[in-house]
């Protein structure tokens, strides 16, 4: 059975050759193959490559089409920062939306058009290309993380209670211009879109049920009408938000370390696979194989089934390979 087979099967609730393992590896993969992180976020040619070094070297269910959270906002006219071997940077002071006015004069980009939208199509193109027995994956960004990078976060939290009409107008554009972007990954290879919302985490269940929950509901189930799955990562403590999330109808859902896997899987039921609970840090890169060990069959025996290897978040630069193993390792146990 192709790990690709064997991860549908898990979905079906049917039996498994080995536990799915899909950790999210964007800094780890461009310093797997030595080279710049900004090469690798901006060079479809170069992110394959540490791609599919990942699943080479450490016996990975996916590879993904993630680089960085700021793939639309660029492409939307947002001032990003890409420093040669660091994280993107999107700065509050020059926020693309610091004026509420020019929502107005945003316009919807055909992802093929865009310079780093497009560059996602076409990693995932190569991948499904080079490895179509494997979970090929894209990623948009949710409709709160992506207002936080157009509005400032700092702007966006006070906009919720001081100009709510913006912020469901904003979130609106939003969600028209990653269902778009979402189809066309599909369309290129994509077997499972990632939703990354993390900003989400720092509102309450009231303000995500009124203003979030209803766009996000139209990203899953246009993802689903074309054909994809549905992964839901929400970094933070979004135990509060499990029975908001529970009608979402996602077919994974990553959970940080701070979040209960025994309570998700209560409230949200059988359907997802649930992912992660690994704290990225403590447990991975700072913990020993040993440590990783007794977490992860704690988080498989919490989630009852359905439960898939990975941290609660990207893996860190310098995790010991030997950690990284040790979690591919625990799929066949």
């Amino acid at each position: 059975m192709t790990p690709k087979n064997n991860f549908f099967h898990l979905l079906e609730n049917k039996s498994i050759d080995s536990i799915p393992f899909m950790p999210i590896t964007m800094m780890f993969a461009a310093d797997l193959i030595e080279v710049p992180y900004r090469e690798y976020a901006t060079n479809a040619a170069i992110q394959c490559r540490g791609q599919l070094k990942v699943a080479e070297t450490f016996g990975t269910t996916h590879v993904s089409a993630i680089s960085d959270p700021a793939v639309e906002a660029s492409d939307l006219g947002a001032s990003v920062l890409i420093p040669e071997n660091a994280p993107q940077a999107i700065f509050e002071d020059e926020a693309l939306l610091k004026n509420k006015g020019r929502l107005s004069t945003l316009r919807i980009i055909l992802p093929e058009n865009g310079r780093r939208m497009a560059n996602r199509l076409k990693v995932l193109e190569s991948l499904k290309k080079s490895r179509g027995d494997l979970i090929v994956e894209g990623w948009v960004e949710g409709p709160c993380a992506e207002a936080a990078d157009l509005r400032g976060i700092n702007r966006l939290m006070l906009d919720f209670f001081d100009d709510p009409p913006f912020v469901e107008a904003l979130m609106d554009f939003i969600t028209a211009q990653e269902i778009l972007f979402a189809k066309r990954q599909i369309e290129a290879g994509a077997d499972i879109i990632g939703i990354g919302d993390a900003a989400s985490s720092l509102i309450g269940p009231d303000l995500y049920r009124t203003i979030v929950l209803p766009r996000m509901k139209r990203y899953v189930d246009s993802i689903h009408d074309s054909g994809g799955l549905v992964r839901l990562h929400i970094c933070g403590n979004i135990n509060p938000l499990y029975p908001l999330i529970a009608e979402l109808n996602v077919d994974m859902i990553d959970l940080d370390s701070m979040c209960s896997i025994s309570n998700a899987r209560k409230i949200l039921g059988d359907r997802p696979a649930i992912a992660g609970n690994i704290d990225p840090v403590k447990d991975l890169k700072d913990g020993s194989p040993e440590e990783i060990k007794e977490r992860l069959q704690a988080c498989r025996m919490e989630a009852v089934t359905k439960y898939i290897i990975g941290a609660g978040c990207e893996v860190p630069r310098g995790t010991p390979f030997q950690n990284l193993k040790t979690m591919g390792k625990f799929r066949t146990a």
